[in-house]
């Protein structure tokens, strides 16, 4: 036969012949075989970092949006200020990151890969730490780092054995577990050290599995809330009393401590005029009196200086201007009087806000306003702050009427004007210019509708405007009681990873060999992975032993050979004749 078939089906010629047929017939895996390949793909170290890289990277739109749970006042702002992007970016969980199930898919799949990884290997080191150190190489000049020694004796195989017996000692002093290996007239002690590298590596895995557990676990007993609240107003910890509140599945209606919390007043310095950095803020202190289990102490909150009461710890988010309003209807009857937290919107406290008047007139009326401490005149006209203090406190409304939707069912947000719908009755495009006041001063509704004072709060006898309006303070509610583990597991990983990054694993032998009136020694180092400092280690290891031998009278070291050196010669003759 001569053809490329019959060659294939000649049973004399191997089916792996260059002739032959190289199809690969691969097995079928089935459902089962699949199951088993995933999970090994899901629980390999490499899958397992990449998953931790993609759990960092999905972190990060949460260090660049606002998020609900911390700053539910910067969502709002950020949904004002871009309300066609908003959408898209709220239904893709953007503000709640960390609440998301593309988030919490990628967490759940870390943690599997991780416990994947790390029972198995737990298993393998466990049976790796009861296993004795493996015989020693009947070459070790094989390996790189190799020493070889000879001693003198009287009686050399008897100091072989007491010379190897002082190697086990010394090698147990340094730490390394070691195994004695005697064959016949040969003498050696096997050594290794550096299990402590693996258990390190295991304890920043598992570490890490327990930060994951406690932080999964821990949030559902946590909460988190956020309250405005203005000089003077008390906060009752209660579920009512929050501006917003997320708290985890675990946590029930009853479980706030009780207490309450008054605002007495919020202290913040300036820069003055004229001087480097002028107007910047240099310190906020929200002055409290704090109300609990029938005691009453005083208390501030400050930034980065949470104050710690129950078991909850309370933080300073935020702080602006609550201009006290008053809204009367033609009647002269008061339809509406709050002090009313605007929001900045620069570093000089430019603040917006929005009084929502709902009842009382004969139309719902809805007053957009802007706050400024020091009122100046700019370039073009246009009032702004100079400066953040208050020096010259202006208030300016654009009024609307008609239906602010407060009675749709629909949460509205007491920051957001929506005027789609309303009449604007004063403001730019209007005939009626926007309301103008200072501190004390009252103002008409247009149409005949009342009146509007800005209401000056500073104590009797006061000259200036400093505390004409009262400010507000955003704060913050937590309780995490998970924090504890948490630190705890963190340097738990950070231990767990400088023993594996600065633990050397490295094997070591010492062999002992009569011969003659001598006994030759062999000394070799073998490092698991990359290990620098092993060939130091095979040279201390080696003056070590000389050492004790030295001091035990077991050999005697071989005094090196003085090399010989040559006498003095004659210089040769030269050829060059001598001149007389």
């Amino acid at each position: 036969m001569s053809t490329k078939a019959s060659d294939a089906t000649d049973p004399l010629r191997p089916s792996d012949h260059i002739d032959g047929d190289d199809s690969i017939t691969q097995p079928r895996l089935g459902v089962i075989g699949w199951l088993r390949w995933g999970w090994r793909q899901l629980t390999s170290m490499r899958t397992a970092l990449i998953l931790l890289l993609v759990l960092a990277i999905a972190a990060i739109p949460g260090s660049i949006f606002p998020q609900r749970m911390a700053d539910p006042n910067g969502v709002t702002q950020w949904e004002r200020n871009n309300p066609d992007l908003f959408p898209v970016l709220d239904a893709m969980k953007m503000f709640d990151v960390y609440l998301s199930p593309w988030f919490s898919a990628i967490y759940l799949l870390l943690f599997t890969s991780l416990v994947g990884c790390v029972i198995p290997r737990i298993k393998h080191h466990a049976k790796a730490l009861r296993a004795r150190p493996p015989r020693t190489p009947a070459r070790l000049k094989r390996l790189a780092d190799f020493r070889a020694v000879e001693r003198r004796s009287a009686d050399a195989g008897a100091d072989a054995a007491a010379s190897i017996d002082i190697a086990e000692k010394q090698l147990k002093a340094l730490g390394y577990r070691v195994e004695r290996y005697d064959a016949g007239r040969t003498f050696s002690v096997s050594a290794e050290r550096g299990y402590w590298r693996e258990t390190g590596n295991l304890l920043f895995h598992i570490a890490l599995v327990g930060v994951l557990v406690t932080v999964g676990v821990g949030g559902g007993f946590a909460y988190t809330g956020q309250r405005v609240i203005v000089e003077g107003e008390t906060f009752a910890n209660t579920l009512l009393d929050y501006d917003s509140m997320n708290r985890g599945r675990f946590v029930a209606d009853d479980a706030l401590a009780p207490y309450s919390m008054t605002l007495d007043s919020f202290d913040v310095t300036y820069q003055p005029f004229g001087e480097p950095g002028s107007g910047q803020a240099g310190d906020f202190s929200a002055n409290v009196t704090v109300r609990e289990n029938g005691t009453e102490r005083e208390g501030a909150v400050k930034v980065n200086e949470p104050l710690a009461i129950a078991d909850d710890d309370v933080f300073l988010l935020g702080n602006g201007y609550a201009p006290t309003i008053t809204v009367r209807n033609a009647a002269g009857d008061v339809v509406f009087t709050n002090s009313v937290p605007f929001l900045p919107q620069d570093n000089n406290l430019t603040s917006l806000g929005v009084i929502k008047v709902t009842d009382g007139m004969p139309e719902q009326l809805g007053l957009l306003g802007f706050f400024y401490p020091t009122a100046a005149n700019g370039k073009n006209g246009a009032l702004g702050s100079a400066y953040a203090d208050l020096i010259n406190p202006t208030l300016t409304l654009d009024v609307y009427s008609g239906d602010l939707g407060i009675n749709e069912g629909v949460p509205r947000s007491v920051y957001v004007l929506d005027t789609t719908g309303l009449t604007k009755l004063a403001g730019r495009n209007t005939d009626v210019k926007s309301l103008e006041l200072t501190p004390g001063e009252t103002a008409d509704l247009p149409n005949g509708l009342g009146t509007v004072t800005f209401e000056d709060e500073s104590p009797a006898g006061a000259t200036d405007y400093s505390q004409s309006v009262k400010r507000f303070a955003s704060l913050q509610i937590h309780r995490d009681e998970s924090g504890v583990l948490v630190l705890a597991f963190a340097l738990l990983a950070l231990g767990g990873l400088m023993l594996a990054l600065f633990v050397p694993r490295r094997r070591v032998w010492v062999k002992a060999t009569p011969s003659g009136d001598a006994v030759a020694f062999e000394y070799a180092g073998l490092a698991r992975g990359e290990d620098p400092t092993l060939g130091a280690a095979v040279d201390d290891l080696v003056a070590g032993h000389g050492r004790l031998l030295d001091a035990a009278g077991v050999t005697t070291a071989v005094e090196p050979a003085e090399p010989e050196t040559a006498g003095e010669s004659e210089p040769p003759a030269s050829d060059t004749p001598k001149v007389d």
